[in-house]
């Protein structure tokens, strides 16, 4: 009895040894092959030069695009104005629905340093580091927000820049969602009427903005 134990714990090692001898790569049936090997495209490739790469001619691509409609979970509604001049003008009715303490003013600031502080300057001034007083790589200055005609730039009007560009100043609708634009604005506004001063342009500054 004691021979048959001895004989078989050898031979399980034998058989243990022989299964270990050859590293095995395939690990079998894939339960999902289109996962366990997926097609291998840049992120960034057109959705025909995807479409090609999966091997399918007639299958839809997803474009990376949300639905149109819809609205991001944590967003604000989308406001519905044109990026032209009718649209522009048409803004000049659009209020800032956020109510003052309704949102945190130093990521406002944040905001603003991050995306709008390159140009328009950390002190609002139209002198950032693209600028820099003419040493830099923009040899137009960019706007002094704290102009006159700048503080009777309608909020609206602010928000239709920045959500669709004007002159050199590209759109920043893509870095800054509906709600972060708002914030921006209200900072804006919070510079150019420090501790609740009241928004008082004159008649040629408000004609100038409206005509920008």
């Amino acid at each position: 009895m004691k021979k048959l134990s001895i004989i078989t714990v050898c031979m399980l090692m034998a058989v243990a040894l022989v299964s270990c001898d050859k590293t095995r790569r395939n690990a079998g049936r894939a339960y999902m092959p289109d996962m366990a090997y997926s097609t291998a495209y840049e992120t960034y490739a057109p959705a025909q030069e995807r479409l090609r790469a999966s091997g399918a001619e007639s299958e839809p691509v997803y474009s990376g695009k949300p639905v149109a409609g819809t609205v991001a979970r944590g967003d604000m509604l989308p406001v519905h104005i044109s990026g032209d001049t009718t649209g522009y003008n048409q803004a000049v009715s659009l209020k800032n629905p956020l109510a003052t303490g309704s949102f945190d003013m130093k990521e406002a600031e944040r905001l603003y340093l991050v995306n709008c502080g390159i140009c328009h300057g950390a002190k609002l001034d139209g002198n950032g580091p693209l600028y820099n007083g003419g040493n830099g790589p923009y040899t137009a200055a960019p706007k002094n927000l704290l102009a006159d005609d700048m503080k009777a730039l309608p909020e609206g009007k602010m928000f239709h820049v920045v959500t669709y560009g004007k002159g050199q100043m590209g759109s920043y609708a893509s870095q800054l969602n509906v709600r972060q634009r708002w914030e921006v604005i209200a900072y804006v506004k919070s510079k150019q009427f420090p501790q609740g001063a009241a928004e008082k342009p004159t008649a040629d500054t408000a004609a100038a903005a409206t005509t920008k």
